[in-house]
């Protein structure tokens, strides 16, 4: 099943399941609420509600305001030894707000205190139910399903200090959709997927989510040990080799640029770059 969160035009979204190239309205606001609202998801198949074309959807972000954005960071194993460092023991996160996601078709807001704003090409995990000190099998059943993210970043910023979050956190620049793909969907709790990232046509990113050295269930059960994950939270789980910073000749995102972030069977977040100004 595909669930999304679109926008109505009145100032209000709500939730979809897709089938083809139609939305069908599920009577909740957006995902999140679909997943946090009690047999609301193992309902959401047989519901049936007002349609919409799917052609002309305004995608808002997927979950519009989860009460966690955990994000991992040098987690595809050929990434990390292309930059010629040791496999890590543990997970390197670190944390987004709500204010920096924007949805699937929308321009990302290049803000004017940066020279270096950077693209990177994310499988996102969506939490489908509360779970704390998760064991494997709770950590499985907790994942309701995978969409897209691209967690762009100012990393002049992310580098000032040893901490990212400062690189990380600009407003509207975070891309999240733009479709909720259920893990029978998916290919299971651990999705062996290609990821692809073009900037103005040109693949800067391509990897297949099998390389991820903490999977999917290993976040989980991770991040829960530590805090308790609810309906909604997003965990993003690394990026693969191609980034602008990485490269022997470092290119940046410029105002006009395209972003295309696609991963297999999970759909495709399509976004330009504009000027956000002071």
């Amino acid at each position: 099943m595909k669930l999304a969160t679109i926008r109505l035009g009145n100032g209000n979204t709500t939730a979809v399941r897709v089938e083809g190239d139609t939305l069908v309205d599920l009577g909740l606001p957006d995902v999140g609420a679909v997943l946090a609202s009690p047999g609301a998801l193992e309902a959401a198949p047989a519901l049936d509600g007002r349609r919409y074309p799917g052609v002309d959807a305004d995608f808002a972000p997927l979950v519009p305001r989860p009460s966690k954005v955990v994000c991992v960071g040098l987690n595809y194993q050929k990434h990390i030894k292309e930059m010629g460092r040791d496999l890590p023991e543990y997970p390197t996160l670190f944390c987004k707000f709500a204010d920096t996601l924007i949805g699937a078709l929308d321009d990302v807001r290049r803000p004017v205190e940066t020279e270096q704003f950077d693209w990177e090409a994310e499988l996102a995990v969506v939490v489908g139910r509360e779970v704390r000190r998760a064991s494997e099998s709770e950590a499985e059943a907790a994942i309701a399903g995978f969409t897209v993210l691209n967690d762009v970043t100012c990393r002049d910023w992310q580098f000032r200090t040893r901490e990212w979050l400062q690189g990380k956190n600009w407003d509207s620049t975070t891309p999240l959709g733009p479709f909720l793909v259920t893990t029978d969907e998916a290919g299971g709790p651990r999705p062996a997927l290609d990821i692809r990232c073009e900037i103005n046509g040109q693949v800067m990113q391509q990897d297949n989510t099998g390389d991820l050295l903490f999977d999917p269930v290993d976040l989980v059960r991770y991040v829960s040990t530590m805090i308790r994950l609810n309906p909604g939270d997003i965990i993003a789980t690394g990026t693969p080799g191609g980034v602008g910073h990485a490269r022997k000749r470092q290119i940046f995102l410029q105002e006009g640029d395209t972003i295309v972030t696609e991963i297999e069977g999970l759909g495709r977040l399509e976004n330009r770059v504009v000027s956000e100004g002071p």
